[in-house]
């Protein structure tokens, strides 16, 4: 018969307590340890990413930016009038000297005003001529009397010298002698009158004369004014250049201030460069620029800095200095590089896809003799178009990661293969 053992019993329940506690006991380490197993680190094909190796030394700081070829000279030429578009004599693309006819228009009103005006002039001169005539007549009429009675007085002072002498010598009545004295002095001061009207008369025709003169030149301004407009309606280029443009069409009326044509000239250009405004900041009129035309490179130099921004970019202009390649002319598409400054002794590398100036960014430095490139934070400096000063994160001799890395920013670092 079966003999009960309870502590044999009590012995399996302790051994499956403890099979249970440690078997909870080992899947707790491994969930830890597994927990703190880092993820797997992706692979980045070696082909497929651009690096640069760090390096100490003069670094050349330069923005970029697309532009276009423009002309210096832009002549626009207005409407001087009202008008009509009669006649149009070149078209686009020509080659013209500056008294190149374009255009000719008429104005009725302004050719009836322009012979208006001349009439005016003519009889404003007519009347100067007139003036001058009777003027002259009368200052005549004024010195004829004028010599008359100097003759007179002239006479009546020999009278007087003669009618002296007989009365000294008791040879003519004292009542003779006292009046010729009287008709000589009367005389001498009738003479003195005569020559001082003659003066005055004399002196006064030149500002008569010149309150006509005035008139005559109102005259003539006026009309060399409607003459000039009036030669005006016959529409000239300018300027020596090309045609580049005409705005208004045969028969067309416009009004004064209407812009007509355009004349460039296509041998004098200078280059329009469009640099984001972050960039623009160290552009300064003067420094030197480079501009490739695609089918030739032309040195030159800032020359003009917009002050407003547009769409993100500021405008810079550069004067060419060297002579134009072949085939250069207006709105050829250009790329430009300006030379801001030489740095004398940096640490810089090529300039990451995501790295702008003064910034701190993550770059994968190359480890592991090129197995792998982990995650540093790198502080940049000042920027160049290929180029970035390293200010600290970096030293001579690493190698980084410069291409697009933006799908692995969960991982500090990456198996290169």
């Amino acid at each position: 018969m079966d003999i009960v053992r309870p502590e044999v019993k009590r012995q399996k329940k302790i051994r499956r307590i403890i099979y249970a506690a440690v078997g909870l006991a080992v899947v707790l380490v491994i969930s830890v340890g597994l927990s703190r197993l880092k993820p797997a680190a992706p692979t980045v094909d070696k082909s497929t990413i651009w690096t640069d190796t760090v390096k100490r030394g003069p670094m050349l700081r330069e923005v970029r930016g697309l532009g276009t070829l423009v002309p210096v000279t832009i002549q626009v030429i207005p409407a001087v009038t009202d008008g009509q578009v009669e006649k149009r004599f070149i078209l686009p693309g020509t080659p013209v000297k500056a008294e190149t006819p374009i255009f000719q228009m008429t104005n009725p009103e302004l050719e009836q005003a322009e012979l208006d005006a001349e009439y005016q002039l003519k009889g404003a001169e007519a009347e100067l001529r007139n003036m001058k005539a009777q003027l002259q007549n009368q200052l005549m009429d004024k010195r004829t009397l004028a010599a008359s009675v100097s003759s007179q007085y002239h006479t009546a002072e020999m009278v007087k010298k003669t009618k002296e002498e007989l009365g000294a010598n008791g040879l003519a009545p004292e009542l003779d002698v006292k009046t010729a004295e009287v008709q000589a002095d009367a005389l001498e001061k009738e003479n003195e009158l005569a020559q001082k009207e003659v003066e005055t008369f004399a002196s006064s025709i030149e500002p008569q004369l010149a309150v006509q003169q005035a008139k005559v030149d109102e005259m003539r301004a006026l009309y060399n004014l409607k003459k000039s407009l009036l030669d005006r309606l016959t529409v000239r280029a300018g300027i020596d250049g090309v045609l580049q443009e005409l705005d208004v069409e045969v028969g067309q009326k416009v009004t004064q201030g209407t812009v007509l044509a355009r004349v460039e000239q296509p041998t004098h250009l200078k280059a329009q460069l469009k640099i984001a405004e972050t960039q623009a900041k160290d552009v300064q009129i003067g420094q030197n620029a480079s501009i490739d035309t695609h089918n030739g490179l032309i040195a030159g130099r800032v020359s003009r800095i917009d002050p407003s921004v547009q769409n993100g970019t500021v405008t810079v202009d550069v004067a060419l200095d060297g002579p134009l390649p072949q085939g250069a002319r207006p709105d050829l598409s250009v790329e430009g590089t300006i030379e801001l400054e030489r740095l004398a002794d940096v640490l810089y590398v090529g300039r990451p896809v995501h790295g702008d100036a003064n910034t701190t960014v993550g770059l994968f430095k190359v480890v592991d003799d090129g197995q792998e490139a982990e995650r540093v934070k790198v502080q940049l400096g000042r920027t160049s178009v290929n180029t970035v000063e390293i200010l600290s994160g970096l030293k001579v001799g690493d190698t980084v990661v410069l291409s697009d890395m933006s799908a692995y920013d969960n991982y500090d670092r990456v198996e290169l293969k």
